[in-house]
């Protein structure tokens, strides 16, 4: 092997913009990151609850149900026996 060839490698330390900070090896001695693994939606379990929160909504707007649980055509029926 050639000497000289391959860089120097450094424990690097990896800084998040949420503030999580880690150690790793890299050819870089600071190494900063938007999205880590403490605050990435699919890491932490809210990318399923977003999904399952967008669901719901459309099922109330598809159905008529509002806050109450009721269907809008429920209660129309209800003033319609009245």
């Amino acid at each position: 092997m050639k000497e000289g060839l391959h860089p120097q490698y450094y424990q690097a330390t990896v800084t998040c913009n949420c503030g999580n900070t880690f150690v790793t090896g890299s050819t870089k001695k600071e190494i900063h990151v938007e999205v880590c693994s403490k605050c990435h939606p699919f890491y932490t379990g809210q990318q399923k609850a977003a999904k399952a929160r967008g669901r719901i909504e459309a099922f109330n707007k598809k159905y008529g149900m509002g806050e109450s649980g009721e269907s809008k055509t429920a209660e129309a029926d209800a003033t319609k026996s009245e």
